[in-house]
């Protein structure tokens, strides 16, 4: 029978134990770390049995998933490898395995055409590609914008497993702005990634209020016995139809917005659209265009607008026109300062 997420999570914790070889390791020892392991990766608060562990240990050490593992018991009662470079990570994988994942990549490249399954395209070509590295020990072919150590990333999987299982949490969060920390108690609703940068959304739970938090912000997340509320005016399906980034409340109304593109830019935006409403209003003789597109105006949208430079100017709305002008003055005054 294949391992379950579970018992991988138990089998690489133990792993890591045995690899330390700084600390002396116990089964009772191995039973915590497994314990820790599983609360801070899935949410699990159900301990895990000295037998569970037991039975982890025996499977390591057997060849029923290829470890082969060293483990060995020394003074009566103390765990490691017997050789000190072993890791379970470190083992190549079968001509089995390869046909599986390979299947598996094969499978879900044939969903990438509906469009429930649009954005599994970039996750099944790193699988393909890194499938191939192992294989055949070449260099990648496929690069993904990635930040290493993100900060928050470490709460992914437990936030995951409180919106699924609708946890309330009280949250302690810190924004750039404050000097100390502020309490929500938050029903928790989506994770949504931005520019590599993670927002946990959820309602506030005595007024159902919506809040976007970042991930790198929050300082401490912990369940609470208040009752799980959902928000009618929060669709996690189309809340963000019409918006760039994740800055918007329940209550926004989307604009037009009318923007002008020079020759060089046009051709940019006309390959890859500032947003799917987006649609061609007019093109001029020397090449360049006339655009709109229908969002919430937030400071990601602006920050989009301001990132192609000379080469694009709002015309509509007149409020939008007059946040990009002020915006760019103050940018020139920078600029013309004596340094």
């Amino acid at each position: 029978m294949p391992a379950n997420k579970n018992a991988l999570i138990r089998y690489k914790t133990i792993d890591n134990c045995l690899r330390n070889r700084y600390r002396r390791w116990t089964l009772d020892d191995l039973v915590d770390a497994c314990c820790e392991a599983l609360y801070d990766m899935e949410g699990i608060r159900k301990g895990v049995s000295v037998r569970t562990v037991q039975a982890d240990i025996q499977m390591m050490r057997s060849d029923k998933l290829g470890y082969n593992a060293p483990i060995e018991v020394y003074d009566h009662k103390y765990y490691r490898y017997a050789d000190r470079r072993y890791s379970i990570m470190n083992m190549p994988m079968s001509q089995n395995d390869y046909d599986v994942m390979q299947e598996a990549v094969d499978m879900l490249r044939q969903l990438e055409g509906f469009d429930q399954f649009a954005e599994m395209a970039d996750v099944v070509s790193r699988l393909q590609d890194k499938l191939a590295i192992s294989r055949n020990n070449r260099r990648p072919i496929i690069h993904f914008d990635s930040v290493p150590n993100l900060v928050g990333l470490r709460l992914l999987n437990p936030l995951y497993n409180y919106i699924a299982h609708r946890q309330t949490l009280r949250i302690m969060y810190q924004s750039f702005s404050a000097s100390e920390p502020t309490e929500y108690v938050l029903c928790p609703y989506l994770l949504k990634e931005f520019r590599n940068r993670w927002f946990l959304f959820g309602s506030r739970a005595d007024d159902l209020m919506l809040y976007n938090l970042a991930l790198d912000r929050i300082k401490s997340v912990e369940p609470c016995d208040v009752p799980f509320r959902d928000n009618p005016d929060f669709d996690p399906v189309h809340f963000f139809d019409d918006v760039i980034g994740v800055s918007k409340n329940v209550h926004n109304t989307p604009r037009t917005v009318k923007f002008w593109a020079n020759a060089e830019q046009s051709k940019y935006i006309r390959t890859k659209p500032l947003h799917p409403s987006q649609r061609l209003l007019r093109e001029e003789a020397d090449g360049s265009c006339v655009f709109a597109i229908d969002v919430v105006l937030n400071f990601e949208m602006y920050s989009v607008f301001l990132s192609y430079g000379p080469g694009l100017r709002i015309t509509y709305p007149r409020n939008a026109v007059k946040f990009m002008r002020e915006r760019l003055q103050a940018t020139l005054k920078l600029y013309d300062e004596e340094q």
